[in-house]
């Protein structure tokens, strides 16, 4: 294979590397996940150290959702890797950019007005990659999650909320990507700088209005009513010095009744938000109905919770001051602001070794622009294709770097007397996310951000009295 390489022009050489490495990660990626399959297909009675924390039926059930979800990923990422391989072979980002091209003159502009060209192609591509992986994400969620009640979506629900997305995506993408590419092209030989210091404003601005202004286009945002829960976050953030402001539940069981929280904001102006999913008292599947609206949407999500009433879903409150408990101890530890710095310090090497390669006439034409050099493609090259090998090994150093985090928080949970509600509530959103507890260690190395159940309630149990 090297002596083929070599024998190659360096373009050939250059396109070929990175579908071979493509390939490899590929191929990697589908041991990995056959070892886990394997796991789900033999592993059909609970192994005796779960024997106090799973059922039989649960753990049946969290086994074929797994299955299913991996003999998916398993067929999508095959299709993916194919289609990217073929668009790569026949020249598809080339023809894009010549049919963006075309657009653009019969809109009367020239081939001069290169950001305006380079818009077109991303309005054009993100069309292209939604319409591909539409069936993809009905499949999945209309079948995969619908099978296994956790879909809350209706079809009309679904595309309506397909439609905002691609709108929202691109009323931010196509501003900012225009101004990053106006300040690589006028910003001098120090234009890397400038370009790292602007995706850092964005970054930044992008988390503070995310959850005021671009969630509750998609999700119904309230304050969490005043009561024995509230005041007992509030307690517990101000004992630890939080900066609470403002606590909300976010209707999360009209898409999927999973669940979560999290919080947000910088400085002195924090927000925690609730999924109604997680608080056994909000959740919808936990009431004999729901509250009188009206419209289809709403009156199909009523016969889809009425199908899922035999669930007893989410925590008590105690059991969700221990998850915030946790969630806050990421914000106590620093490991927000860790992972923001190491964002920005990979950001800075990004830019950095885009500023010396981009002028590299032979990426260029490795990809099939011969003629001409857009930023916007070179951007795309060295980011997605050159980086390639970077990136893969960063993101394994990144979930090694969140298993410790993970870790840190729940002992910092624990430490504020939290460890048997956290052990209990890891216990229940494990079983209401149909998480399977058994993995394959070279999988669960690779893959999960998150520590495997057992070695997270194994840490707790020390202090499970406390």
């Amino acid at each position: 294979m090297m002596q083929m390489l070599a024998e190659l022009s360096v373009e050939s050489q250059i396109f070929y590397s990175v579908l071979f490495f493509s390939w490899i990660v590929y191929t990697w990626e589908a041991y990995l996940s056959n070892r886990q399959r394997k796991i789900y297909r033999t592993t059909t009675h609970v192994p005796a150290e779960l024997g106090n924390i799973m059922d039989a039926e649960t753990f049946e059930k969290s086994r074929l959702y797994q299955l299913d979800k991996s003999t998916f990923s398993f067929w999508s990422g095959l299709y993916s890797e194919a289609e990217g391989t073929l668009i790569l072979l026949l020249g598809g980002i080339p023809f894009l950019w010549n049919v963006a091209e075309q657009v653009l003159y019969r809109a009367g502009f020239s081939a001069e007005y290169e950001i305006i060209h380079s818009l077109v192609f991303l309005l054009l591509a993100t069309l292209f990659s939604t319409f591909t992986g539409l069936p993809w994400s009905l499949y999945n969620t209309f079948v995969i999650e619908e099978r296994h009640g956790f879909n809350q979506q209706t079809l009309g629900f679904f595309f309506k909320d397909a439609v905002k997305k691609i709108l929202v995506t691109q009323c931010i993408l196509l501003p900012v990507a225009s101004l990053l590419l106006y300040i690589i092209k006028m910003g001098g030989d120090y234009f890397f700088i400038y370009a790292w210091l602007f995706t850092l404003v964005v970054s930044l601005v992008l988390v503070t209005i995310y959850a005021d202004y671009i969630a509750p286009l998609f999700d119904k945002f309230t304050p969490l009513p005043e009561g024995d829960l509230k005041e007992a976050i509030e307690n517990m953030a101000k004992s630890i010095d939080f900066p609470l402001t403002k606590v909300y539940v976010v209707e999360g069981s009209k898409r999927s009744s999973h669940s979560n929280a999290y919080f947000y904001g910088f400085f002195k102006n924090k927000r925690i938000v609730l999924f109604d999913t997680l608080l056994e008292d909000y959740s919808p599947l936990n009431k004999e109905g729901t509250d009188d609206t009206s419209g289809n949407e709403n009156t199909e999500l009523k016969s889809k919770v009425k199908q899922n009433l035999n669930k007893k879903q989410g925590c008590n409150n105690q059991e969700v001051l221990a998850v915030l408990g946790h969630e806050l101890g990421h914000w106590k530890l620093g490991h927000t602001v860790k992972n923001i710095v190491i964002s920005q310090v990979n950001s800075f090497l990004c830019f950095f070794l885009f500023a010396v390669l981009i002028g590299r006439k032979e990426l260029f034409e490795a990809f099939g622009f011969h003629n001409t050099q857009p930023t916007l493609i070179g951007l795309m090259i060295i980011f997605q294709f050159i980086f390639s090998p970077y990136n893969e090994v960063l993101s394994f150093c990144l979930t090694v770097l969140s298993r410790r985090f993970e870790f840190q928080a729940d002992a910092f949970a624990r430490n504020l007397g939290k460890a048997k509600d956290l052990y209990s509530a890891l216990i229940k959103l494990n079983k209401d996310n149909l998480g399977f507890p058994v993995s394959d260690w070279l999988f669960s190395m690779w893959h999960y951000s998150h520590p495997p159940l057992l070695e997270r309630l194994q840490a707790l149990k020390v202090d499970k009295q406390n």
